[in-house]
């Protein structure tokens, strides 16, 4: 079977991506707030669960088409490279790969955005009016005005731009394709193999809806196995500000373990395993959806 054309790629992409962000965003900023250094409650707690979602909307588009595009064509082009079922699994993870890469250079910018948005980590002190950056340093030292001012997408944007420039945006990028990759290694191949088992079952291919369960069964084992490289990912986004040494994401793991214990190294499992369980059945049966419908 020939891919979905770039057009179908884009527009089912787009609108995939854009679905699943609106409406599971609240839970991702719980996920953030409860992986926050800080502690959940001084992130934020339960107040202003859609700040930051500006960035969203301007990031999650592109980024899924980014995805989309790069995947299917990849998945294509490697057919007769690594020809017949057996080598399917590869395929799937050398393209979702090459897909995250691509997606990860328009998501991690809106990313650090939303996290910061999210934990109030560029909020203004209502009595001075000063900017002050949440660095994460430690606990109780005040370094930052964490979930108190109701700073929103665009103005922690331009915070961001004006402490940091353009290299602010991408803090984290490596952290962040380190974490997605091997996400993504695990959903793809496992929710591929999950449509062709159906198929084998059933003799023909899966709906829309049969899909989505696919994908959410896939997107659930996938979350709950990597939450701990999302955990670093996290703690890079809202650590490292200015002047900030970056770690690699082993050196990362290794030094949350050894300051607050492996549990730490899965905080936010439920809320992440949900949204994204729940999110994956959006995101793959709205993308297949998209291209069952013949868009253009």
């Amino acid at each position: 079977m020939s891919p979905p054309t770039l057009t179908q790629s884009l527009l089912a992409g787009s609108l995939a991506g854009t679905s699943v962000d609106l409406l599971f965003f609240p839970l991702d900023t719980l996920k953030t707030r409860l992986q926050s250094r800080q502690g959940f409650w001084r992130a934020g707690g339960l107040g202003g669960i859609y700040r930051g979602v500006g960035s969203v909307v301007v990031g999650s588009a592109p980024g899924a088409a980014a995805f989309f595009v790069m995947y299917e064509q990849m998945k294509h082009l490697l057919l007769p490279l690594l020809p017949g079922e057996q080598s399917a699994p590869a395929r799937h993870l050398l393209a979702a790969s090459t897909g995250e890469i691509c997606a990860c250079l328009v998501r991690v910018p809106t990313e650090v955005v939303k996290s910061a948005a999210q934990t109030g980590a560029y909020a203004v002190s209502a009595a001075a009016g000063v900017e002050r950056s949440g660095t994460g340093s430690g606990t109780g030292s005040g370094t930052g005005v964490i979930g108190k001012g109701k700073v929103g997408s665009w103005e922690s944007a331009r915070r961001l731009w004006g402490t940091e420039g353009l290299r602010g945006f991408y803090k984290g990028f490596g952290t962040t394709v380190a974490r997605e990759i091997p996400f993504t290694s695990i959903q793809f191949p496992l929710y591929e193999q999950l449509k062709s088992l159906f198929f084998r079952y059933s003799g023909r291919k899966a709906y829309s809806g049969e899909a989505a369960i696919c994908g959410s069964v896939a997107g659930g084992v996938a979350a709950a196995i990597t939450t701990p490289l999302d955990v670093a990912k996290t703690r890079v986004m809202l650590e490292m500000r200015t002047g900030g040494k970056g770690k690699s994401i082993y050196g990362r793991l290794l030094q949350i373990r050894a300051e607050e214990g492996v549990r730490a190294l899965f905080a936010g499992v439920l809320p992440r395993t949900v949204w994204i369980s729940c999110g994956g059945a959006v995101f793959l049966g709205v993308y297949e959806w998209a291209i069952a419908i013949q868009l253009p």
